[in-house]
């Protein structure tokens, strides 16, 4: 049975939301006796969205702050726990497994038999949490693409939340790591298809954190360009959180591995849940028939039609221009979808929007 610290930090974790949150199963308590030492989830078990400095973590817990900033200390060097400077101070918060925990521990690409361990037994804690959830239907879309500059058509109106590259110029600090998915995968000795694997980036504070604790590296305006160049040209889909504002990280996905994406195709209609509000338009004057799109698209939305042109099936296709960017004959450009939903502000607005289409 497990102690009752792991009982307390089931219960935290569920409460942090987000996939995977938490479940009583065994493969939970195998994970997290992996992750957490007793003193560690006793610490995490108290540490909540707000930011705080280990004197007033160590007050609520009624013990010394050298002992908890220690514990702290080593919390976040495992990718357990968020720190940061706020004015002049550091500050340690509680994160959810995903976006959190499950990533942290995979960033700096290590390969080392702990890693390998951790690897399988996340994996086995999301099958055995997809079996006893059963299906997950999907209300709200809490991720989304965003779609390849230079494949939006001229004549399209571009807001700055559209454009890949305007987050890179809008954050001083960028950092570079490993793909989570894939490099996990890699270590239970799956095949990654040949896909780059240095290629998520992450924004401002975020960035600082990985930068000092992960072993990511930061990176220049001119190299994170450079990223998604490298990304686009493997075929690889730009995804982030459905807001306007509040991005703290791109990944760049694939079909095989991306837990975002594999949750989304498994949707009847996968293009509600993921999408950038652009759809392909093909000229059929110039398209060869070479069918480089259809081997290239994620959510193989595309066929080749009666007209050998190809025909794109909207409640599947992603918008991410993956097809416009790969094609030889430049036969292939992105336009607006009429009347597509701005997505949520920041994150209160897309946590708002989620609830709201509960009850709907």
């Amino acid at each position: 049975m497990p102690v009752q610290v792991y009982k307390d930090l089931l219960e935290v974790m569920k409460s942090r939301r987000g996939p995977y949150a938490g479940m009583d199963i065994p493969e939970f308590y195998e994970l997290v006796e992996e992750l957490f030492t007793p003193r560690e989830a006793e610490v995490n078990n108290v540490l909540g969205k707000k930011p705080l400095p280990a004197g007033d973590i160590a007050k609520q817990m009624g013990r010394d702050e050298n002992e908890i900033q220690a514990i702290l200390e080593a919390m976040a060097d495992k990718g357990l726990c968020k720190t940061y400077m706020v004015d002049g101070g550091r500050r340690y918060q509680g994160v959810p497994f995903i976006p959190g925990i499950f990533e942290y521990q995979f960033m700096g690409g290590k390969t080392t038999e702990r890693h390998k361990k951790i690897a399988r037994l996340i994996h086995a804690y999301e099958q055995a949490y997809e079996a006893a959830a059963g299906e997950i239907k999907m209300t709200f879309p809490t991720s989304r693409v965003i779609v390849v500059d230079r494949a939006i058509d001229a004549g399209n109106t571009i807001h700055t939340y559209d454009q890949v590259a305007n987050f890179i110029d809008k954050y001083d600090t960028i950092a570079v790591g490993t793909c989570y998915c894939r490099h996990a995968a890699q270590l239970r000795g799956e095949d990654v298809h040949g896909m780059p694997m240095d290629v998520c980036m992450w924004f401002g504070s975020m960035a600082e954190y990985a930068i000092e604790r992960l072993g990511v590296r930061r990176m220049s305006k001119q190299e994170a360009l450079d990223v998604l160049n490298t990304s686009e040209e493997a075929g690889l889909v730009h995804m982030s959180r459905n807001t306007t504002e509040d991005i703290e990280f791109i990944c760049n996905c694939d079909r095989w591995h991306c837990g975002t994406v594999q949750a989304v195709l498994k949707q009847s209609r996968p293009a509600l849940f993921f999408n950038s509000g652009f759809q392909p338009r093909f000229d059929p004057d110039l398209c060869t028939a070479c069918e480089t799109c259809i081997e290239r698209c994620p959510p193989e939305a595309l066929t080749l039609g009666d007209d050998d042109v190809p025909e794109v099936d909207l409640d599947r296709c992603f918008g991410c221009a993956v097809c416009a960017t790969g094609c030889p004959s430049e036969a292939i450009a992105m336009e607006a979808k009429l009347d597509f939903p701005i997505p949520p502000k920041d994150t209160k607005e897309l946590v708002a929007s989620i609830k709201a289409s509960y009850a709907k």
